[in-house]
């Protein structure tokens, strides 16, 4: 028996909404978004639920690679050792663009500051699960003949404490964590006066070989990341010269900046990079220096 006239033209109506729109009851949900806005579901970012502790983070590449984990989920330690102002700033505009930081003062050379940071972390967020090893010092170029052991002390005093932050990094970082060491194109050659700085530098590369071995079973990642000359006040007393001539010998034509480095980081600490451990990842714009 046919059905109703009235039935009838009701299934080709619903047949036609189907067909405009793809589901069933989307004009009724038309008619509510009219009535008034829907609220779009909140996007998932990649480091939400995540901890990182970014060491020497108040200004330059640190700064950087602080903002970017923030700015995709993660909540961010700025560490920094006396440039209370500058970590303050840095928080202070991580959350005004809605993100979660907060600061801790640690000295990187001294190793029960890094312990201290760590254990404050803990207590204060849970948990850890992204570490970036960014504090570091450059010294002026000077050949060996020259050097002084107050420079080696410098430079090899913040590498003991990186080295022991790895540590504490390899006691408390969540399976499936990430540690990034950051490295130094100086270890790419021979890098004339830089030998102290270099050779601090490669030794945080084997470190880095070494700890993903040891750390790997636990699916934790270690990357070292190598930039080149990147724009930060640690070569603010490079004159335009060596400037044009460094960036003049890079593939892209310019001297890095601090969210080139930034972007490499965010990559290797996100699950993109969970293919990727005991490397070090050149990032210098195609510079041979």
């Amino acid at each position: 028996m046919p059905a109703a006239p009235s039935r009838f033209l009701a299934l080709i109506a619903a047949a036609l909404v189907v067909a405009a729109t793809g589901a069933p009851g989307a004009a009724s949900a038309a008619g509510a978004s009219k009535a008034g806005k829907v609220a779009a579901p909140a996007v998932a970012k990649r480091f939400d639920g995540k901890v990182a502790i970014v060491t020497g983070s108040s200004r330059g590449i640190g700064r950087a690679i602080a903002e970017t984990l923030a700015r995709d989920g993660a909540t961010v330690v700025i560490n920094y050792s006396k440039s209370a102002d500058a970590a303050k700033q840095a928080v202070d505009e991580i959350v005004a663009k809605g993100g979660k930081a907060i600061a801790i003062q640690a000295d990187i050379s001294k190793v029960e500051d890094v312990r201290r940071l760590y254990a404050e972390v803990q207590e204060k967020l849970g948990h850890i699960d992204i570490v970036v090893n960014n504090a570091g010092i450059l010294p002026p170029a000077v050949p060996v003949e020259k050097e002084t052991e107050a420079t080696w002390d410098t430079v090899f005093g913040l590498l003991k404490g990186t080295y022991f932050s790895m540590q504490e990094a390899s006691r408390r970082v969540t399976n499936g964590g990430r540690i990034i060491n950051l490295s130094s194109s100086t270890t790419r050659g021979w890098s004339p006066g830089y030998s102290i700085y270099a050779g601090s530098k490669s030794a945080i590369e084997q470190f880095t070989r070494s700890l993903s071995r040891e750390l790997g079973p636990r699916g934790i990642t270690v990357n070292s990341v190598i930039p080149g000359l990147t724009d930060t006040d640690m070569i603010s007393d490079y004159t335009p010269a060596i400037r044009e001539a460094v960036a003049k010998n890079t593939t892209l034509g310019r001297l890095g900046k601090p969210q080139d480095i930034a972007d490499v980081v965010a990559f290797l600490a996100s699950d993109d990079g969970r293919w990727i451990t005991g490397q070090q990842v050149v990032a210098n714009g195609g510079s041979n220096l």
